[in-house]
């Protein structure tokens, strides 16, 4: 487990570093502002160091030994900024607010990583409902990582630059390296990330509102977000009882994600969170951005604006939507301070392009490297309103308020309430850049997958959750006197949290094996006996041994996942499907393409010639049952030289 302990090394000296560079802030803010740091140099730095090194062991050590010279420099400069008096910033939440929100959450957050990523049974590996789709696609970067050049290319897609942002996933093959476990080097980092969430949220909240209640409304809010899709679930139970059992034990059944009656409005946990590990880490950045970019405008410090620019700079390859989320509302928040304060206009427009240079000069070569030239070269960026609610053909699938009210619940109602009501600065700022993320996301469409528009909707959610939970204490506030008020503030809960609630408990229940013990015994002798850039032509289905577990390149992976990355992969996929069929008549393609070991499984035998394979191939490996036999062959000269030599 020594990549626990490496993950651990890091995360002491993010803290050590913001402990110096955050001395104007409260403890818990420099706690975890200073985990966060540390996780951004676990997943940056060894990068940083593969463009010379390759992404191998001694990229890992000069990473680490990197970040602690940091930390024992930060530890030698003096603090050049002195601690915010009482009536420049809020005392911190109390101890007992943030461990009876963020305990709890934290707890079911490491249960569905631990639950969720593949979890041994038996030598079988099981994952969850969520991450039956996407955990494949994040374990084949961070396996496929490892002895890498850089820039790095896709390992289902050999030859083609790996755009998508990896560095979650690079994080965790830091931890593979150090030989920490497959599952564990998702989970813990998993659960370690999502419960710093959850403190961020807490704190970020307290920063917007400064009141116990806002916090607890906020959090739950969020936690058991969800929208009116119980309403269904309740009607269908009416007519039909098994509608219950169907959304608590069926697959996709839950009221929160149900693209056939247009619920996509998903639970963050559950859809999110635990399944989306770019996501994940974008929120993980995202909020100590947010709450930095409200600091900086309310005490109006070049140092304040300048630490939100270095923040945000890294961000891209962490998470590209985060990244351009706030970017929207920081030019959102500079045009409301702009509109507001008319004696400091200047000074405003200066600290803030301050701001957006120290972002740009950081962001702008990720950009160019990675993201341009497959969001824009792919030709995903377009114009579609109303992103998942377009019914294509020029109209609406549901009538526009309707779609986002009973999607995102009754809070959507009370966001304009709170941008129009609040009078605090920071609210008003943040809420006309929510309000340009908003047109933005429903107006464009940056990726193949529109539905991904919702990474860009949440962060505007995010921002705005505070002062919504403000408004509802405020409200609740007013009706004091009044008899019922307890039942309405109930039932609006309820109302608000019913949806995701179930999404929750199916998702704890939920549990799918992704590979079965024959699967991951052939993955075992593929990493251990053949050559670590070999290239493995094998059926394009999602959960592909050779690529997943064992970290090699193969000729095609799943269109599942290259499709919605705006890949060219058409013709890969077909000559791969005709080499399996026809090895004998396709010999120039596995020449051309360089295989140097085909794998034979269930997957390939639907398409498969396994009698040819072995007429034509030495085969090194076979095993499986008589459900699933499995054969590797050794294809290339180089291959089965590396056979004989043993």
């Amino acid at each position: 487990m020594l990549g626990i302990v490496v993950l651990a090394a890091f995360e002491l000296f993010g803290v050590l570093q913001a402990w110096r560079l955050f001395s104007r802030r409260g403890r818990t803010v420099r706690l975890w502002l200073g985990m966060v740091m540390g996780l951004m140099e676990m997943m940056w730095l060894p990068s940083l160091f593969a463009f010379a090194l390759d992404f191998t062991l001694p990229a890992q050590r000069l990473a680490l030994l990197t970040s602690a010279l940091a930390a024992v420099g930060c530890a030698f400069i003096r603090p050049g900024e002195r601690p915010l008096s009482e009536g420049e910033a809020k005392e911190e939440p109390p101890l007992w607010l943030i461990l009876c929100l963020v305990v709890p959450a934290m707890l079911m957050s490491g249960y569905l990583q631990y639950t969720h990523m593949f979890r041994e049974v038996d030598g079988a590996l099981y994952v969850g409902q969520s991450t039956y789709g996407d955990l494949c696609m994040h374990a084949s970067f961070a396996t496929g990582l490892i002895g890498q050049s850089y820039p790095p290319e896709y390992s289902i897609l050999p030859g083609t630059r790996l755009g998508y942002p990896f560095l979650v996933d690079a994080l965790s093959a830091t931890m593979l390296i150090y030989g920490t476990p497959l599952a564990a080097a998702f989970s813990v980092p998993g659960t370690l990330m999502t419960g710093l969430i959850w403190l961020g949220f807490v704190l970020f909240t307290w920063e917007m509102t400064g009141k116990k209640s806002a916090v607890v409304i906020a959090f739950v809010l969020l936690f058991f977000n969800g929208g009116l899709g119980f309403l269904g679930t309740l009607d269908r139970v009416t007519s039909d009882p098994t509608a219950l059992n169907d959304a608590l034990n069926g697959y996709y059944q839950t009221p929160t994600n149900m693209p056939d009656v247009n619920l996509r409005w998903v639970n963050a946990l559950c859809d999110l969170l635990v399944p989306q590990r770019t996501l994940m880490a974008g929120w993980l950045c995202v909020l100590p951005a947010l709450y930095l970019l409200v600091a900086a405008m309310r005490e109006r410090r070049a140092a304040a604006f300048l630490a939100v620019g270095l923040w945000a700079g890294p961000m891209p390859m962490i998470h590209t939507h985060s990244f351009l989320a706030l970017g929207v509302i920081s030019l959102g928040a500079m045009i409301d301070c702009l509109l507001r304060e008319k004696k400091r206009r200047l000074r405003t427009l200066l600290l803030f392009a301050l701001y957006g240079a120290a972002a740009c000069a950081l962001a702008l070569p990720q950009l160019l490297e990675w993201t341009f030239p497959q969001t824009v070269g792919g030709g995903s960026l377009r114009i579609l309103f109303n992103w998942v609610n377009n019914d294509g053909n020029g109209g609406l699938k549901d009538e526009y308020f309707w779609f986002w009210i009973k999607n995102v619940g009754l809070v959507y109602l009370i966001f304009p309430l709170a941008a129009l009501t609040i009078r605090k600065p920071a609210v008003k700022a943040l809420s006309l850049g929510c309000l340009l993320l908003y047109a933005l996301a429903e107006t464009v469409v940056f990726q193949p997958n529109v539905y991904d528009n919702n990474k860009l909707f949440f962060v505007a959610f995010l921002a705005m959750l505070p002062a919504a939970a403000e408004i509802l204490t405020d409200i609740y506030a007013r009706l004091k006197g009044i008899r019922g008020r307890c039942v309405l503030a109930a039932a609006f809960i309820l109302a608000s949290t019913l949806s995701g609630a179930i999404t929750i408990v199916r998702e704890a229940k939920s549990e799918y094996q992704i590979f079965g013990k024959e699967q991951v015994e052939a993955a075992a002798f593929i990493r251990e006996n053949t050559l670590e850039d070999g290239l493995f032509l094998t059926a394009t289905n999602h959960n592909n041994a050779p690529a997943v577990l064992a970290g090699r390149k193969i000729v095609c992976g799943a269109d599942l996942y290259l499709y919605f990355h705006g890949v060219d992969y058409a013709q890969r996929a077909e000559d791969a499907r005709r080499m399996l069929a026809d090895p004998a008549g396709t010999a120039a393609l596995y020449e051309e393409y360089g295989v140097d070991y085909v794998f034979f499984s269930s997957y390939e035998a639907q398409n498969g010639d396994l009698a040819a394979l072995k007429e034509l191939y030495p085969l090194i490996y076979e095993g499986g049952a008589w459900y699933d036999e499995i054969c590797v062959f050794a294809v290339s000269p180089r291959a089965q030289a590396a056979v004989q030599a043993g």
